[in-house]
C-alpha cells in the first residue's frame, strides 16, 4: 500500500510541475501589442478568423486549458504575455476581445480567476 501512495504522490507532483512549451516565451509581446495590425493578427488567429503564425498557433493550442485552470501550467513569461495581450486587446480591439472572451469563456466563469492569477505579471 505504501508503494502506491508514494507512486501517486510522485505522479501528482510531476503533473503539477508541468508547464506549457517555453518555445515562445521570448516573444516580443510589446512589439505585438503596440502594433495594432500584429495584435489583430494574433486575436484573429485565436478567434478562428485568420491565419496563425507559428507563435500564435502555439499559444492558441493552450488557450482553452489556460482559461479553465487560471494559467496553472503557464510559465512566468507566459503569464506576462497573457496579461499584456488581454490588457491591450481589451482596449484596442474591443469587439474582437469580446468575441475572444465568448469563445474561451462563454459563461464568464474563468476570466476573473485568470486575471487574478496573472495580475502581478
Amino acid at each position: 500500500m505504501f508503494k502506491y501512495v508514494v507512486l501517486f504522490a510522485s505522479v501528482v507532483m510531476l503533473v503539477s510541475s508541468e508547464t506549457y512549451s517555453t518555445e515562445n516565451d521570448d516573444i516580443d509581446i510589446e512589439g505585438v501589442v503596440n502594433d495594432v495590425n500584429n495584435l489583430k493578427a494574433f486575436i484573429n488567429c485565436f478567434n478562428d478568423k485568420g491565419e496563425c503564425n507559428e507563435a500564435a498557433a502555439d499559444f492558441k493550442n493552450d488557450l482553452g486549458e489556460a482559461f479553465e485552470t487560471a494559467c496553472l501550467k503557464c510559465t512566468e513569461a507566459q503569464k506576462h504575455i497573457f496579461k499584456r495581450f488581454l490588457d491591450e486587446a481589451k482596449v484596442k480591439l474591443p469587439e474582437e476581445y469580446a468575441y475572444f472572451l465568448q469563445k474561451y469563456d462563454s459563461e464568464g466563469k474563468y476570466i476573473e480567476p485568470l486575471k487574478n492569477a496573472i495580475a502581478s505579471f
